[in-house]
Order: C-alpha cells, then sequence, then structure tokens
C-alpha cells in the first residue's frame, strides 16, 4: 500500500503529453495525499540536510538561480506553485531550500539506496534548409497525425497512435518513418549530413543545427511515436561489433564511420523516434525550460516530478572527483527508468560531449519536497 502511494504521488501529476484538463485531475488527487503516509513509505526516508554529503558545500545559490528559472515552467503543477512564487524574492539559497523544503532519501524496489547516473549533453550536428547529397537526413516536426489518447489500445504505445480509417492504431516505428520520406504528415525543419550524429539527437533530445551560412538552428524535445526505447549498445556487442571497453558515444561512433553499411541495420532496433521543435534558445528539456550545464536532470516521472529539486552524490565519469550538488529535474529520457535513475546535463562542447559520452557512475538522489 505505501509503496503504490509513493508510485501514485509521482506518476500521478507529470505524464508528458497530458492535457490540461488532466493535469488538474491530478493534481486534484495529489492533494488528498496525506504527507505523514508518504513519509512512512519504504522507498523514501526523511532526511536530515547535515546528512546530505556535499549539501553545505555546494552553491546553494546558484542552484536556487536555476530553481527559479525552472520555476517559470513548473509553478503551473499545484505543489509548486507557492513555492516558486516565494522562491523569486530570495536570494539566499541554503535558507530557502533548508526553510522552505524537506529531504528525502530515494529508494529502490530492492530497498537499495544506490542507482545509475548517466550523462548527456547538447550535440552539433551540420545540416541544410533544403535536401542536398551531403544533407539528406531530416529533423522532423511534430507529425500532423500524430495523437496523444487515453485508448486502452495505446497503453503500451505510451498513448501515442494514429488514426485509420475508424481505428486508433499505434504510430510508425523509426523504420517504417525513414521507409516513408514522403509522408505528408511529417515537416522538416532541416536535413544533416550524418546519420548516426541524427541518432545521437534523439537520445539526447535537444540539440544544435549548424547552417552552411554559419546560422545555428536550436531544436528541443517535441514529441515521440510512443514505441519503447532500445538501446544500441546491447545488440553491438552481442553481435561482436565493439568490445565493452568501446562502448562510449565515441566508440560507436568510431564504429559508424568504419562501417557504414551497418548503420540501417543498428539503428532500426530501436523502434523510438523523437521528433523536434525549434527552440529561440539553448537546449530545452520536457519540462519547456532552457536546460543548465551540471544543474539539470532527465529523470522518470513515474518517481520524480519535472520542477523537483534533487540532491545528487556521484562522481565525475573521468577525473572521478566527487559530485555533490543540487539539481533540477527538467527533462526526460526513453532509457531513464527507475526510481534512482537520472541523466546528468552536461550542456555544449567538446568536455560535454566527452564527459556525457564515458559516465555511467553509480549515485544517490534526494528529493526535496515543499513544505506544506
Amino acid at each position: 500500500m505505501k509503496n503504490s502511494i509513493l508510485i501514485l504521488l509521482f506518476s500521478i501529476f507529470f505524464i508528458f503529453g497530458c492535457s490540461n484538463k488532466n493535469e488538474v485531475k491530478k493534481t486534484e488527487v495529489l492533494a488528498k495525499i496525506d504527507f505523514e503516509e508518504i513519509e512512512s513509505s519504504n522507498r523514501l526516508d526523511l532526511s536530515n540536510f547535515y546528512e546530505i554529503e556535499g549539501f553545505f558545500e555546494d552553491d546553494l545559490d546558484y542552484a536556487l538561480d536555476v530553481f527559479k528559472k525552472d520555476c517559470k515552467r513548473s509553478k503551473r503543477y499545484d505543489l509548486f506553485k507557492d513555492i516558486c512564487h516565494k522562491a523569486q524574492f530570495e536570494t539566499d539559497g541554503r535558507k530557502f531550500f533548508i526553510i522552505n523544503f524537506q529531504a528525502y532519501k530515494l529508494y529502490d524496489s530492492k530497498s537499495s539506496d544506490e542507482g545509475i547516473i548517466t550523462g548527456y549533453y547538447e550535440p552539433l550536428l551540420y545540416g541544410s534548409l533544403t535536401k542536398t547529397k551531403r544533407y539528406k537526413y531530416p529533423v522532423y516536426k511534430i507529425p500532423k497525425n500524430l495523437i496523444v489518447s487515453d485508448d486502452p489500445k495505446l497503453k503500451d504505445y505510451k498513448l501515442r497512435g494514429k488514426i485509420i480509417g475508424n481505428k486508433i492504431v499505434p504510430y510508425d516505428t523509426r523504420k517504417q518513418i525513414e521507409a516513408n520520406p514522403n509522408n505528408p504528415n511529417l515537416e522538416v525543419i532541416a536535413y544533416v549530413d550524418d546519420k548516426y550524429d541524427l541518432f545521437s539527437l534523439h537520445v539526447q533530445g535537444s540539440g544544435r543545427i549548424q547552417l552552411e551560412d554559419g546560422n545555428i538552428i536550436n531544436v528541443g524535445y517535441g514529441q515521440q511515436n510512443g514505441w519503447p526505447f532500445t538501446g544500441i549498445g546491447n545488440y553491438m556487442l552481442e553481435k561482436g561489433y565493439v568490445t565493452r571497453n568501446e562502448m562510449s558515444i565515441q566508440g560507436i561512433k568510431n564504429f559508424f564511420i568504419k562501417n557504414p553499411s551497418k548503420t540501417d541495420e543498428i539503428l532500426n532496433i530501436n523502434d523510438s523516434y523523437i521528433f523536434f521543435r525549434i527552440s529561440k534558445e539553448g537546449a530545452a528539456g520536457s519540462l519547456g525550460s532552457v536546460l543548465t550545464a551540471e544543474r539539470n536532470l532527465a529523470v522518470d516521472t513515474d518517481y520524480i516530478p519535472l520542477g523537483m529539486p534533487v540532491f545528487l552524490n556521484t562522481k565525475n565519469p573521468i577525473t572521478k572527483q566527487s559530485i555533490n550538488q543540487l539539481m533540477v529535474a527538467a527533462d526526460v529520457g526513453g532509457a531513464i527508468k527507475g526510481e534512482i535513475r537520472a541523466d546528468f546535463f552536461w550542456g555544449f562542447g567538446d568536455n560535454a560531449f566527452e564527459y556525457a559520452g564515458r559516465m555511467k557512475e553509480k549515485g544517490k538522489m534526494f528529493i526535496l519536497m515543499p513544505k506544506k
């Protein structure tokens, strides 16, 4: 019962793609949940800020600035409405978080307080507004015929589908989408010159496209086709295409450079497909705010609502130095599933690429719940 309360708390809140009407219903349910019952759940452990490694050594004023930025989006949810308003008038991060939040340590279904923290970044792709011999791989906008529905036929497809005749059916898979480039429901933002780089853009969720005249198009996550994400790493290992030592963004990229004929075979095992929108600013997460390097996380919204402050204990994948800092959950990812599972946003540039590509560290997570 207590486990179900915890899951209900988080899952009712921020299922991406829900209508405003559904969001209202979910917040009404949340208001009826007793905090004492939540605290007694064996997946949340009431924590003192002094018990959290590195909390008082962190730059909490900067963390407050990030929280204010993300609150511009998260305040539409009842859980954050009051605290977001209060945050705009605060400058002392340490005081603000201690007075207004209660910390809870997260545990998984096996009562472990440790999970996996991976990394992602904002990639740079090279493209054109028109299709050419070099630039031939399309970055698509949200399809005109993609629908979000609570029809039970779509329960295994994240409630995404399309209408054929008078029936609702799952949306096309990656392979089907790429086999039909003349689909009138698909509008192209730009064409890029590397198919694996485009796949990486899908995995990262946002990025920059540099046109031949030097202009930059910022693109962010728009929607997803509903099919589950399947990582290509295990498949490549099983086939002997790469070794475990080569299992990184960099290693996989090198494989495709040397073996372009394997590209479709490998990428099409992942039925998931991401559609994008043009962003006026930099990389934007699912919350809708511009992501802040090393201060935003992608999380599983079945357990952590978007907009929630999360204190993270993990390590830098290259230097192995401790990372102990307050983040804000602002994004989601197809591979990010589980209570203690997060993707650390490293930002843009060569260093971000290196850190994100090599990050697979153990980590502990504390959520900061607004006090009543």
